[in-house]
C-alpha cells in the first residue's frame, strides 16, 4: 500500500513527464519582429519623395493619377506656395498624406511616362545629329539619310541645306536650318509609321 508520502512523489513526476519542454530554440508564438524606428523614417522618407515627385507634374497627369481628394488637392495648393519655409512644411504634409496611398499603381505610371519620355529625347536628338551632318557634310549625309528615310525630299532638302548654309554666313536668323529639322523630323516619322504599319499587317 503506498503512503500518502509515495503518492505525492509520483504526482510530482507524472506532472513533470506531462508538460511541455521548452528549450531556447523553440519558437515564439508571435516571431513578427516590430519595425525599427529606422526603417519607419526610411518608408516615410520614401512616401515623401515621391510625393515631391508629384509636385512635378502637370494638372492633365495628376488627374489620369485617380488621386485621394486630399492629396491631388494639396498638390494643387502647392503650386501657390513661394516661401521656403511655407514649401518644406508642405512637403512634409505631402509626405503624411502619402501614408494612406498605395505607391505602386502611382509608381507604374511614372515609369511609364518616363519611358516614353525617354524614347521621345533620343528620338530629338536622333533628329539633332541628322541636322549637324547634314549642315556639316552635305553630300555624304544626304546620300546616308535617303538611303535610309527614302520617303524624304532630297531637292528639298538639298535646297535648305545650301539656304542654312548662307543665312549662317551672313549672320542671318536660321530660318532655313528649323525648316531643315522639320524635314527631317516628317521623313523619320513617315518612316516609322510606315515601319508600324507594315509590322501590324504580318
Amino acid at each position: 500500500m503506498l503512503s500518502y508520502r509515495s503518492m505525492e512523489k509520483n504526482k510530482t513526476i507524472n506532472e513533470d513527464i506531462a508538460a511541455p519542454r521548452w528549450t531556447k530554440a523553440a519558437p515564439e508564438l508571435d516571431a513578427d519582429e516590430p519595425i525599427s524606428k529606422t526603417q519607419l523614417k526610411a518608408i516615410a522618407d520614401e512616401q515623401q519623395a515621391l510625393g515631391v515627385r508629384l509636385l512635378t507634374l502637370g494638372k492633365d497627369k495628376l488627374v489620369k493619377l485617380n488621386l485621394p481628394e486630399a492629396l491631388f488637392e494639396a498638390l494643387m495648393d502647392s503650386k501657390k506656395i513661394t516661401a521656403n519655409g511655407a514649401i518644406k512644411r508642405h512637403k512634409q504634409y505631402l509626405g503624411r498624406l502619402m501614408r494612406d496611398v498605395d505607391p505602386a499603381p502611382i509608381e507604374e505610371q511614372l515609369a511609364s511616362w518616363d519611358g516614353k519620355n525617354n524614347k521621345e529625347n533620343a528620338r530629338f536628338h536622333d533628329m539633332e545629329r541628322w541636322r549637324t551632318r547634314l549642315l556639316s557634310d552635305e553630300k555624304d549625309a544626304l546620300s546616308a539619310f535617303i538611303e535610309k528615310y527614302q520617303l524624304a525630299d532630297r531637292q528639298q532638302m538639298r535646297t535648305l541645306i545650301r539656304n542654312a548654309a548662307k543665312e549662317e554666313e551672313k549672320n542671318k536668323p536660321p530660318k532655313s536650318s528649323r525648316e531643315l529639322f522639320k524635314l527631317i523630323r516628317t521623313a523619320i516619322d513617315d518612316f516609322d509609321a510606315a515601319a508600324s504599319a507594315a509590322a501590324s499587317q504580318e
